[in-house]
C-alpha cells in the first residue's frame, strides 16, 4: 500500500459523510499537499476493486465513498444528494431462491432510502422529491 493510498483510506474511514472524489481530494490534501485529483481518482478505484472500501452510485447523484464496508444501508436526501447510514437498517432480502430469467444468480443487493435531511427540510415540500 503506497502512502497516498493510506492517507486516503485513513482520511475516508475518519468521516461519516461518504464524501466524493473531489471532497475526499480536499480532505487528502491537507495531509498531502501536492496530490492530485486524479491520483486520488486511481487509488478510490483500486481501493473499491481491492474491497477496502465502497462506492456508492445512484442515478443523476455524484458517486460517494463509504470506508465502512460492513453489510449497512443508506439513506440520500433528494434535494442536496447528502448520504447518511440508516441506524437501525431493515433487514435485508434473502437471495437464496430467487430466479430471474436470464440470469444463472444473483451475488448481491443494495437498498438504498430516499428522503429529506433535516436541513432541506425547512424550504422543501418533504412530501414530494425535487423535479
Amino acid at each position: 500500500m503506497t502512502r497516498q493510498r493510506s492517507v486516503i483510506l485513513e482520511e475516508l474511514r475518519k468521516v461519516d459523510t461518504h464524501p466524493t472524489a473531489d471532497d475526499l481530494y480536499n480532505i487528502v490534501r491537507m495531509r498531502l499537499p501536492h496530490i492530485s485529483l486524479g491520483t486520488v481518482y486511481r487509488n478510490l478505484e483500486y481501493l473499491v476493486a481491492s474491497g477496502e472500501i465502497a462506492r456508492l452510485e445512484s442515478a443523476g447523484s455524484s458517486m460517494r465513498f463509504d470506508g465502512d464496508v460492513s453489510g449497512h444501508q443508506h439513506v440520500r436526501c433528494v434535494h442536496c444528494g447528502r448520504v447518511a447510514d440508516l441506524v437501525y437498517p431493515p433487514a435485508v432480502p434473502a437471495l437464496h431462491g430467487i430466479r430471474v430469467e436470464g440470469f444463472d444468480k444473483i451475488v448481491g443487493v443494495r437498498v438504498e432510502f430516499d428522503g429529506v435531511c433535516e436541513r432541506c427540510a425547512p424550504r422543501a415540500d418533504a412530501a414530494s422529491p425535487p423535479e
